[in-house]
């Protein structure tokens, strides 16, 4: 990646600012407490899918598991999520088209007044019909995957030959359908290279919002694959010089040390004082400093505002943090949600190891849990991707050498 791409035209809504997390909907929320509901809830409501993505978090089967979730229990588990303070529901897979009563599921959860979004993987399962039955039945925004800005890079992390022009074929459909679309794309060692284009091709495709994921190295993805905590850095500020002039939103995944950077660069532009800051609230003008659409009230973490169901009923801190903290056919998902041990810890930066434990952004932060438990084994140990040096740690060694 070299230099900064420049749209020349600032998003109506963004206020000059990039976003560093938060809602998938832009949706306002002035007051939620992580510690009783989520912000997201993401289902995982199949793993069958066509494609061999080289770096796929749930290493994908070409058929459904026998112990799939049934249409009943996933009517039961619509409703579970709905008593969780109506979170925002993301179908995924897998390839969610491959489940039959897909559709029926989304109908039911949009007649609750629930804010719906589905994942599906860019196939010949997707057809113009179907992206019109999403519209009809009241989708709030379909998600597309595209890795890199040629056939040459998207194929290759799809291991399928054609699934780029796939991709932007169902994406001109969507585009033709007024449907929101939001592009996501998983940065890794394979198009680092290649992100000013990527950001030009999201603006040109008319994405409403472009979701990077960074890439963690579990399931097929490797640790060979991912990009060393500098390049981390330079990204995160490339991002927030992107999104002051994008024609889309920017949400990131598995980069929580984004929102430190975004803190930082606005405290050095005196957009603003870094002292204000209370980084210990729950609910607190934090968020909004960093997101101008205010999205969440606070930054969202693995088990911390974000919680995922699996399609066999296992729920984990998130889809990249394979820890079974419950199943939903033994308890409700509001009982794990609240009560499990692991997502208390995890809830808890001041239980964070390392320098994680005792950087002043932790609380806005946190680390990626996920990548962290990855490449540790430990979900409380320190960040292994981030360059920062809390004050904390900079004081003490500063100390130490006088």
């Amino acid at each position: 990646m070299h230099g900064k791409y420049s749209h020349g035209g600032r998003h109506p809504h963004s206020n000059g600012y990039p976003h560093s997390g938060g809602h998938p909907q832009g949706h306002e929320i002035s007051t939620i407490d992580y510690n009783e509901n989520p912000f997201i809830v993401i289902w995982e409501v199949t793993r069958s899918c066509e494609l061999k993505c080289v770096h796929c978090r749930a290493d994908a089967q070409t058929k459904p598991h026998p112990n799939e979730l049934t249409h009943e229990e996933g009517i039961k588990l619509i409703d579970d999520i709905y008593d969780l303070g109506n979170p925002m529901l993301v179908f995924t897979g897998g390839d969610c088209m491959m489940r039959k009563d897909l559709f029926e599921l989304s109908e039911y959860a949009v007649k609750k007044g629930m804010r719906v979004s589905m994942t599906p993987s860019a196939t010949d399962n997707v057809t113009k019909e179907k992206m019109q039955q999403a519209k009809e039945v009241g989708l709030s925004r379909w998600g597309i995957s595209l890795d890199g800005p040629t056939p040459e890079i998207h194929d290759h992390f799809r291991g399928t030959s054609g699934s780029f022009d796939l991709t932007v074929e169902k994406i001109k459909y969507l585009n033709e359908l007024n449907m929101p679309l939001q592009i996501n794309t998983v940065i890794s060692r394979y198009n680092y290279d290649s992100l000013e284009q990527m950001a030009a091709l999201v603006g040109e495709l008319k994405a409403v919002m472009w979701y990077i994921f960074l890439l963690v190295p579990t399931g097929r993805g490797q640790m060979d694959d991912c990009l060393t905590p500098a390049e981390h850095e330079k990204v995160f500020r490339w991002l927030y010089e992107l999104g002051k002039t994008a024609p889309y939103d920017i949400k990131t995944t598995a980069a929580q040390h984004y929102r430190r950077v975004v803190i930082q660069q606005k405290s050095r532009e005196r957009l603003i004082d870094k002292g204000d800051i209370r980084y210990e609230d729950s609910i607190s003008d934090t968020a909004y400093l960093i997101d101008g659409l205010k999205r969440a009230p606070k930054g969202v973490n693995d088990g911390n505002g974000f919680i995922f169901v699996s399609h066999t009923g296992d729920v984990m801190p998130s889809g990249l943090l394979p820890i079974v903290v419950g199943n939903i056919r033994e308890k409700p998902l509001k009982e794990i949600y609240r009560e499990s041990p692991v997502l208390k810890e995890i809830r808890n930066p001041d239980l964070y190891k390392g320098k994680c434990g005792i950087c002043e952004f932790r609380f806005v932060c946190g680390g990626s849990r996920s990548r962290t438990y990855a490449v540790t084994g430990d979900y409380l140990e320190s960040e292994p991707f981030c360059v920062y040096i809390p004050e904390a740690l900079g004081k003490k060694e500063n100390s130490s050498t006088i």
